[in-house]
Order: structure tokens, then sequence, then C-alpha cells
């Protein structure tokens, strides 16, 4: 599906621990104004418990927390700031493949995830792992996730007009940015 750019997208990805997270909260911060971090994580575990409550207290005490691992699409239409930061695509692809969506329907989702981002008429910052650097994963379900994910953040990176690679904390633009960050 073709994806008209907008000028409120900004696209951000990264491998693990590159920085992009952080960088996407800059980011969002940098107009000044109030962000709704859409939070996709899912506490399903012990480790990943304590990670969400370590990002909850990492973020500025203005900031409205949503978490929804499902109906983003939604949860960015209900989202009553100027920003939103939505932090991860991945999480939500993952999230989608766990509630036996198949890959048709995730992308669906992905494209009324981006039409309600270009209908926002505030900045949408969405951040995303870059997972297509690495080996050919072992099994279906790896290889799904790497080409699904794939396919999302093709089209999340064709809708923006502003696009970040993070390598070891290091931004790399990938499209234009009216910032200097």
């Amino acid at each position: 599906m073709a994806v008209t750019p907008c000028h409120n997208l900004v696209y951000v990805t990264g491998g693990a621990r590159s920085g992009k997270s952080s960088f996407g909260e800059r980011r969002a911060a940098a107009p000044g104004q109030g962000v709704t971090y859409l939070a996709t994580a899912q506490a399903l575990d012990p480790e990943m418990e304590a990670r969400i409550t370590r990002h909850r207290a990492d973020r500025p005490p203005g900031w409205v927390t949503v978490e929804e691992p499902v109906n983003l699409p939604q949860a960015l239409r209900d989202a009553a700031t100027p920003t939103v930061l939505l932090d991860c695509l991945s999480l939500w692809v993952s999230n989608l493949m766990l509630a036996d969506l198949p890959d048709e329907a995730i992308l669906a989702r992905a494209d009324a995830l981006l039409a309600a981002a270009r209908a926002r008429p505030g900045l949408t910052v969405l951040v995303t792992n870059e997972v297509g650097f690495g080996i050919v994963p072992d099994n279906a379900l790896a290889r799904r996730y790497r080409d699904v994910l794939g396919w999302v953040n093709q089209r999340a990176a064709a809708a923006s007009d502003e696009a970040w690679l993070l390598v070891s904390g290091l931004p790399v633009r990938l499209k234009p940015s009216a910032l200097n960050i």
C-alpha cells in the first residue's frame, strides 16, 4: 500500500540497545509540549515487569503514559496531548502475532495506525527495532516475525517525513529533519 508522507510523523529505528528509545524521547520532548507515551510492552514475566517499572520511572513526570499492547490506532486517536511517542512497533507486532492474527491482518492494523498518525494535528514519534541486519533465523516463527516487522517498518518509514537509524547511540538521518538533535 502506498502511504503519503505527512509532516508530523517521525520514524526511529535501530538494534537492541542502540539508543533508539532515548532518541525517540528526546525527539518527542523537543517541541516542548505535552507528551503521551504509548507503551506496548506487557509484563509477561518478572524480568519484563522490572524493565517496564524502570522505563516508567525514567519518563519525565509530566508525560501521560498509556499502556496499550494491541489497539494502537484507537489509542493514538484518543491521545489528548500534542505529541505522542509510541514505543515500540516491534513489541506491538509481537503482541499481534501472539494474538494469532495473520500477516495480512497485522499489516492492515499497521495501515490503520499510520492513517491515525497522519490524521493527528501534532507530532507522532514511532520507535521500532531493526531486525533485518542479522542472520536468517533458524525457525519459522522467528522468520515470520522478522518478515512481518520488516514490512511494518517499511510502511512506517515510507509514511514518515523524518526517519532515523540509531547505531551505537549515534543517530543517522535517513530522511530530512527540521531539528538538529
